[in-house]
This record gives C-alpha cells, structure tokens and sequence, in this order.
C-alpha cells in the first residue's frame, strides 16, 4: 500500500525521483525543486522549509526494495489527474536542469507518463518547453 502524503508532497516526491533516478541528485537540480517550491502557485502556502525534509522521506522510501515503485504509487494516490500531469512536468523541469539525461531519467520519464496516462504529444511538449526553458547561451 502506497505512503498517504498531500498533494504539494507528492509534486516534491515526482521531483526528487527523477533528480536520484540516475543515482546522483546533482546540486542544480535540488536548488531548483526548492525554487520551484518557492515560487509556483500550486505550492502556495506549503511551508518551503519542508522540501528538505520531503527529500530526505522520499529518498529514503526509495532506498527500500521496491521503493521507487512505491514512491511512484503514492505520488499517484495524492494526485488528482491534472495534477498528475504537473507532476510530470514538474519531472520534465529536473530533468532538464543540467542539460543531460541519462537512460534511467528516460525510463523514469516513460513510466511517469504512462502511469499518469498523459498523451504522448503531451508529454513531448512538456518535455520539449522544460529543454527550451533551461537552455542556456
């Protein structure tokens, strides 16, 4: 049975798991889920001194046998369907963060949308805005 956690936790969690997913939460990447706390409205009112707690829940549910899928699961158990969809744009936003993306950010990325049903040309033109967003010169 997937961990009960509130709706802002679960976008945290989507986070965080495409930031460890290749086994390496790079500095870039976790400075930008604690910004994006900070300034999207969906987080309004969320106390952004939790995300480090957030972090350290989540990977540490991670890190049990099985765990991604529960993380995955409980993501989807606090989500309603267009939050669902945030959340994997919020994924694609990580991603995107230092310019790379390994085979298991991919696979991760995969399986988000599948599990959270989003159109697969929705989920390139997510993918595509968060690459052009964190374009850099």
């Amino acid at each position: 049975m997937p961990a009960s956690i509130d709706r802002q936790t679960a976008l945290i969690y989507a986070m965080v798991l495409m930031s460890a997913s290749d086994d390496e939460m790079a500095k870039s990447e976790l400075s930008l889920i604690g910004e994006i706390v900070r300034t999207l409205p969906v987080f309004r009112g969320y106390d952004a001194r939790k995300v480090v707690d957030a972090t350290a829940a989540c990977s540490a549910m991670m890190a049990k046998s099985g765990g991604v899928e529960q993380v995955m699961q409980s993501v989807k158990a606090a989500l309603p369907g267009n939050l669902q969809e945030t959340a994997y744009a919020l994924a694609c936003e990580i991603l995107a963060a230092d310019g790379k993306t390994h085979f298991e950010e991919s696979r991760l990325l995969r399986t988000m949308r599948t599990e959270f049903a989003i159109p697969e040309l929705t989920a390139a033109a997510l993918h595509r805005a968060a690459k052009v967003r964190a374009a850099v010169t």
